[in-house]
């Protein structure tokens, strides 16, 4: 398997190993006593609890079977499975353009049934316009030096975001109020991007939530932008990588996190009329 070049997945493999050994030494085995239960060499056993070779699920389920933890096979199967898939750089993904990103999503797209979107500094890009879309994918383009189809990607994005129309699927977002006055584009594209706000967010599946800046004694701090597929994957953007998360416990985590902020928003008129205040401010 090749190995990935970011350090962060290195770390990831080594909180397996980590692990695994742990499961090991609380159900009292020594590594001989495991690998003769696991039907292997204790070399191998070596190898899986140093991270110098990533297990198979078959590794994993009949690790946690010796160690009388079969509960914990699947769940650390996950993250053995984000260990070596989840990190991944932008870098890379951007060198073969931008619009090459927007396509790869539409099928995770298509089989999603409920979105949960969190952004402190971005309108979620299913709600995004066009013109505003051009500004954010401009300024990734010019950040990660890569390819200018900037219009191209621009448009399907435009394409991909109609799934907010289609039949068969939910939309629950939130933002921060700061969202609202983060030009990006010109100040034309700003105002039909927040006037688009006003439209989308009335759709039937769309439930649009603003936290206000003016919120007091917030119960959970503002968080990195992060997308929720289902109750199955949690989709994270730092500035270097997306992170993908499906170790259950890690992305109950992110629904917990999710709903302590949707209770913080406001919705409806409320959230509307701090659209409208936004506005009001770009003239």
């Amino acid at each position: 398997m090749p190995t990935s070049p970011s350090s962060s997945a290195q770390d990831a493999r080594e909180r397996v190993a980590r692990r695994l050994r742990d499961l090991r030494a609380d159900a009292g085995l020594t590594g001989t006593e495991l690998a003769e239960r696991c039907g292997w060499t204790h070399p191998k056993t070596s190898r899986l609890e140093n991270a110098r070779t990533p297990p198979t699920p078959d590794d994993i389920r009949r690790w946690c079977h010796a160690c009388d933890a079969d509960d914990q096979a699947e769940d650390v199967i996950a993250e053995s499975r984000d260990a070596e898939s989840a990190y991944m750089e932008w870098r890379r993904q951007v060198r073969t353009g931008l619009k090459r990103l927007q396509d790869n999503a539409a099928d995770l797209f298509r089989n999603t049934q409920l979105f949960r979107i969190y952004s402190p500094t971005l309108v979620p890009g299913l709600l995004q316009t066009e013109g505003y879309a051009r500004g954010i994918l401009a300024g990734v383009a010019e950040l990660y030096d890569a390819p200018d189809d900037v219009d191209q990607a621009a448009a399907a994005r435009m394409e991909r975001s109609k799934i907010v129309h289609e039949p068969g699927h939910r939309f629950v977002m939130v933002i921060e109020e700061a969202v609202l006055y983060h030009q990006l584009g010109d100040a034309d594209a700003m105002a039909a991007q927040l006037g688009y706000l006003l439209t989308a967010g009335a759709l039937p599946s769309v439930s649009l939530g603003i936290i206000p800046k003016t919120t007091t004694q917030r119960i959970i701090w503002p968080q990195e932008l992060f997308h929720v597929y289902d109750d199955q994957l949690v989709s994270v953007e730092l500035m270097s990588a997306r992170v993908r998360v499906t170790q259950p416990s890690e992305v109950a985590l992110y629904l917990t996190a999710f709903e302590r902020l949707r209770s913080m928003a406001v919705y409806g008129a409320d959230a509307r009329a701090l659209v409208l205040r936004a506005i009001e401010a770009l003239h």
